[in-house]
C-alpha cells in the first residue's frame, strides 16, 4: 500500500475490480483535476465526510461493471469514483486521497488506516530521523561523504553531520551557472552561519559545454548510444535535465580528485525525495511508472553509481512538508527550512529552450476549438461540430457558467507555439500552452474556470496562461530561437530577482510555496505586414500553493495573492530589455507540473 505512487494507487482499484470479476473500459471523456463527487457516507472509508467532496481525478477509464461483492460508494456524474466491499474491508477509489487537492482525503485515510484497518499511529518524525541517522552510520562506516545542493540537500547535511565525524562530510556548492542572482552568496552564507565549512567551485563554463552519452532514440531499445549536443545548444528538457545530472557527477570527481581522495572511497549524498523518484520513474518507487520528467538526481550515471552502493539518500522516502518537520527537529532556521524550493538544474529548466516553433497538425484544429469555448454563448446559436465536442465534455452546471463568463467577458484563447511539461493521466505529457487574452481587466474567477476546463476539453493542452496587456489580435506563430546562452540566462535571472523581490517586501512570499519565474520564446505584438522578425522574448510568472509539492494550485490573484503585488512584477519585468509581454500561470498540478520543463 503507497500513499506516494499516483499509478499504484489507483490502477489498484482497476485490479481489484478486476479480479472480484468486474469490468473497466476507457471512456472518451477523460477527468483531470479537481471535480466535486458524491458520496455515500455511510461507507466506512468516507464516514464523517458531506454528502459532496472535492477531490483530485486522473484518469481516462473507469468502471464498467461493478465486481459482484462490491457496490458503488462515490459517483462523479455518471461515472464509478469508487467502489467498496464493506464485508472483505477492500475499497478503490478513481480519485487521489493522498494529495492536497483532494480536500478531506487525510480523514478518509484516518478512516482506512485506524478505524478499518487497525493500525496505530506511532509513525514519527523522531524515529524517522533516528532510522536516518542508522541508515547513514551502516552504510558509510569510516568512509567520506561529499554532498552539494539546496534546502534538501541542507536537511541532509544536518543529518549526516549528526550521523557522523565532522571530518567525514565534505560540503561543496557547485555553481552550475545556472543560480539564481546572489544564490551562490546566500547558501554559502547559509551554511557558515550552521558550522559548515563549505568548498565552492564555480563550474558554470563546464556545465555550459557539458555534454552526456543518450540512446539513438526513444524506439531504439538496443544498448547503442549517442553523444548528446553541448547544454548550450540543446533544446530537450529531458536531455537538458541528464546532461546537467551527469555534469555535476563529473564535476563532483573532479573536487574528490583535487582533494587527493579516491572516488572509490566517497559516497556522494543527495536530498533526494520521493517525489523525485516517482516523477523520474525510479524502480526505487515503482517498477511501473512513466517518466514525467528526469530530476538531475536521477540520471543514468546517478543510478549506476546508486547500483554500486556510492550514493547516500537518507530522505529519499520524504516528501517535501515531511523534510521541512524534519529540519526543524533537527534545528535548523525557519529562513532555511521555509526558503522556496529551487531545483538543482537551477534557471537551465527555466528557460524554454527552441530552434523552431511546435506547431503539429491538430494546431489549427484545437485552435478553433479555444475559439468556441471562449466565445461559447455566441457559439451555441451556430451548431458546429466542434461545438458537440466542447460541450460532450462539460456538465451541465459547468455549460450554464461558461454562458455567462463568456456572455459577460470578452476573451480570446489561442495556442502558443511552445510545449511544456506536464502530467496527464498520470503519464507525462509534453504539449502545448494554451493563451488566454481579454480586452477588459483581468476576471481571475473566470480564468481559473476556464485554466481547468480547456485541459479538460483538449488533451493536448496541459498548461493555461493569462496574458497581460492589450487583447492579443495576432498571437505568435514563431519564436525566437533560445538557448542556454549567458545573455539569454542573464535576461531571466533579473527578471526572477525582480519579481522575487517584489514577493518578499509584499510579505506574501511565507503564502506562496514555490514561483518559478519562466523565460518563453515569444515574441508578441509584431505587425504580420512589416515581416517583423521574432527577437524578443516573454516572462512567465508562475506562483504554486502545496504543502506536499505532488499536486497544488495556482494563486488566484486578490484571493492568495493581492492583484497589485502582481501587478507590479508585471510591470516592473517589462522594464527589462528584450522583454516582450509577462504571462500568469493559471494551471493546477496536474495537469501542468510545477516546474514548466
Amino acid at each position: 500500500f503507497s500513499l506516494c505512487n499516483f499509478r499504484d494507487l489507483i490502477y489498484s482499484r482497476t485490479m481489484m475490480n478486476k479480479v472480484f470479476g468486474g469490468t473497466v473500459h476507457r471512456k472518451s471523456v477523460r477527468e483531470d483535476g479537481v471535480f466535486s463527487i458524491t458520496l455515500d457516507n455511510s461507507c466506512s472509508l468516507f464516514r464523517g465526510l458531506q454528502k459532496e467532496e472535492n477531490v483530485l481525478l486522473t484518469h481516462g477509464d473507469s468502471v464498467d461493471k461493478v465486481a459482484d461483492g462490491f457496490k458503488v460508494v462515490a459517483q462523479s456524474g455518471n461515472i464509478a469514483a469508487a467502489i467498496a466491499n464493506e464485508q472483505k474491508k477492500l475499497y478503490g477509489t478513481q480519485f487521489h486521497p493522498e494529495v492536497d487537492l483532494t480536500e478531506r482525503g487525510m480523514d478518509m485515510l484516518r478512516n482506512f488506516l485506524f478505524e478499518i484497518a487497525g493500525c496505530s499511529s506511532n509513525f514519527t518524525v523522531q524515529n524517522r530521523q533516528l532510522n536516518c541517522i542508522s541508515e547513514i552510520r551502516e552504510k558509510v562506516d569510516k568512509s567520506k561523504v561529499l554532498l552539494s545542493g539546496g534546502v534538501d540537500s541542507t536537511v541532509c547535511t544536518a543529518l549526516l553531520n549528526k550521523a557522523l565525524n565532522q571530518e567525514q562530510v565534505i560540503a561543496v556548492h557547485i555553481d552550475n551557472g545556472f543560480m539564481r542572482k546572489r544564490e551562490s552568496q546566500s547558501v554559502e552564507e547559509a551554511l557558515t552561519k550552521l558550522g559548515i565549512k563549505l568548498k565552492v567551485v564555480n563550474a558554470a563554463h563546464t556545465f555550459y559545454n557539458g555534454t552526456t552519452t543518450l540512446p539513438i532514440s526513444e524506439e531504439d531499445r538496443t544498448p547503442r548510444k549517442r553523444i548528446s549536443k553541448t547544454l548550450n545548444m540543446t533544446t530537450n528538457p529531458e536531455e537538458k535535465r541528464k546532461i546537467i545530472g551527469d555534469t555535476f557527477v563529473k564535476v563532483a570527481n573532479e573536487v574528490i580528485g583535487e582533494m587527493n581522495l579516491k572516488p572509490e572511497d566517497v559516497f556522494l549524498a543527495q536530498g533526494t525525495l520521493r517525489p523525485d523518484l516517482i516523477e523520474s520513474a525510479s524502480h526505487l518507487a515503482s517498477g511501473k511508472a512513466e517518466v514525467i520528467k528526469t530530476h538531475h538526481n536521477d540520471t543514468e550515471l546517478i543510478r549506476k553509481l546508486r547500483d554500486e552502493g556510492k550514493v547516500i539518500e537518507p530522505l529519499k522516502d520524504f516528501h517535501k512538508d515531511e523534510v521541512r518537520a524534519l529540519g526543524r527537529e533537527l534545528g535548523l532556521p525557519e529562513e532555511i527550512v521555509s526558503r522556496h524550493p529551487f531545483p538543482g538544474p537551477g534557471l537551465a529548466i527555466r528557460v524554454i529552450c527552441a530552434d523552431e516553433p511546435y506547431i503539429c497538425k491538430d494546431f489549427a484544429e484545437t485552435n478553433n476549438i479555444l475559439k468556441i469555448i471562449t466565445d461559447f454563448s455566441a457559439s451555441v446559436k451556430k451548431p458546429h461540430t466542434l461545438l458537440q465536442r466542447v460541450k460532450s465534455c462539460i456538465s451541465d452546471e459547468e455549460e450554464e457558467k461558461l454562458m455567462q463568463i463568456t456572455s459577460l467577458h470578452s476573451l480570446n484563447a489561442f495556442l502558443l507555439p511552445i510545449k511544456t511539461v506536464g502530467v496527464q493521466g498520470d503519464s507525462r505529457s509534453y504539449s502545448y500552452v494554451c493563451g488566454v487574452s481579454s480586452k477588459e481587466a483581468p476576471h481571475w474567477d473566470s480564468l481559473m474556470f476556464l485554466a481547468r476546463l480547456i485541459p479538460r476539453i483538449c488533451h493536448s493542452i496541459n498548461r493555461v496562461v493569462y496574458v497581460f496587456g492589450s487583447h492579443v489580435k495576432e498571437p505568435p506563430t514563431d519564436i525566437t530561437p533560445t538557448f542556454l546562452t549567458t545573455g539569454v540566462l542573464s535576461t531571466l535571472r533579473q527578471a526572477d530577482f525582480v519579481a522575487h523581490s517584489i514577493l518578499r517586501e509584499s510579505g506574501y512570499s511565507s503564502k506562496i510555496s514555490q514561483m518559478p519565474v519562466i523565460l518563453t520564446p515569444l515574441h508578441f505584438d509584431r505587425d504580420p505586414l512589416q515581416k517583423q522578425p521574432s527577437c524578443r522574448r516573454s516572462v512567465v510568472i508562475r506562483t504554486f500553493i502545496t504543502s506536499d509539492f505532488m499536486t497544488g494550485i495556482a494563486a488566484t490573484p486578490d484571493n492568495q495573492i493581492p492583484e497589485e503585488v502582481v501587478l507590479k512584477m508585471v510591470n516592473e519585468i517589462k522594464k527589462i530589455p528584450g522583454i516582450s509581454r509577462v504571462m500568469y500561470d493559471l494551471t493546477s498540478k496536474p495537469p501542468g507540473t510545477t516546474e514548466w520543463e
